[in-house]
């Protein structure tokens, strides 16, 4: 997850503009926050959790439906973020920001008095700011490949991209970005080493990987990489099951997710979860919900997002 970590959407990083400027990633604007909030049944004395907190859009809306005696703890693997979430915060009631990946969603929460929680929200996005950070997310890029969440993690892309061997890569490019030419982009990637920025890597792997899609061919490229490097999926599935232990009775999980393996690992957690007797859940609603097309006009970058949202059952 995004992130965020978490996880970022491919069309996200192909939506990035063809010449980077900070100014341009200025203002995220987050995705499906009214369905979001209906679909945790947001209410005034709720306790609710951001386990992705970005640039804050979800937690603004979470805390301000939650008052007047609502708790929310808003956590992110970005420092960063949660230092900028702090300081714009500050004044509000009710908010717990930290730092943390959400894979270690339980051991934190309970560290800040979080338990039994009525709403936990992951969105698997990465944040307009973090395009624009300068870490080598976006392919019009001109700085070092990073794509880490946390900078104080070791592995990055410029490890993955430049030190993993052709297996290896042809691994990562296969599982992550299920692109059918991996070996082909693997082998393109080792003649052009050493890789050092964004733009070099898409340039390297534009040419090989499969064309006449509406994102750029490099696109799902990136996403395999970033995933990589920050093991989001690995991270996903150890949260999830974490996040639906901390829900109260009647608690609700609501979960944005913007590729198929980001969704595949979402859907696949909600039916465990179905079938197990110590943390039952149900599914709420259209079992996957799209944002409109008036927010997708609005927000092109919406497009791709999918809601998936449970609930615990109450006695269980």
């Amino acid at each position: 997850m995004v992130v965020k970590v978490a996880g970022m959407s491919a069309e996200v990083a192909a939506d990035a503009p063809e010449h980077d400027d900070n100014r341009r990633f200025a203002r995220h604007v987050p995705v499906m926050v009214a369905e979001v909030l209906d679909a945790l049944q947001v209410r005034p004395g709720g306790v609710y959790v951001d386990g992705t907190l970005g640039d804050g859009g979800h937690l603004e809306a979470v805390q301000a439906r939650s008052q007047p005696g609502g708790r929310v703890l808003a956590l992110d693997a970005d420092p960063a973020a949660v230092e900028r979430a702090r300081e714009r915060f500050a004044p509000y009631q009710g908010i717990v920001i930290a730092h943390g990946n959400f894979r270690d969603l339980l051991e934190i929460a309970e560290r800040h008095g979080f338990q039994a929680v009525d709403g936990i929200v992951l969105d698997l996005g990465l944040s307009t700011r973090q395009l624009g950070g300068g870490r080598g997310f976006s392919f019009s890029d001109d700085t070092p490949l990073d794509m880490r969440f946390d900078p104080s993690q070791t592995l990055t892309a410029d490890d993955v991209v430049n030190r993993y061997r052709e297996d290896a890569l042809v691994r990562v490019i296969r599982d992550y970005a299920e692109e059918p030419r991996a070996k082909g982009i693997a082998r393109a990637i080792l003649r052009q080493r050493p890789i050092r920025t964004a733009r070099e890597f898409a340039q390297a792997v534009a040419g090989v990987a499969a064309r006449g899609q509406r994102i750029n061919p490099a696109t799902r490229v990136f996403q395999a990489i970033r995933i990589e490097v920050n093991q989001e999926l690995a991270s996903l599935e150890q949260a999830l099951p974490q996040a639906i232990q901390m829900l109260g009775p009647g608690g609700r999980l609501a979960v944005l997710s913007y590729h198929s393996l980001e969704d595949a690992v979402v859907k696949r957690a909600i039916r465990q979860a179905a079938h197990t007797a110590a943390a039952k859940v149900a599914v709420v609603g259209p079992k996957l919900r799209r944002p409109s097309p008036e927010e997708v006009r609005f927000n092109p970058r919406s497009r791709s997002a999918r809601l998936r949202v449970a609930e615990r059952i109450a006695g269980r």
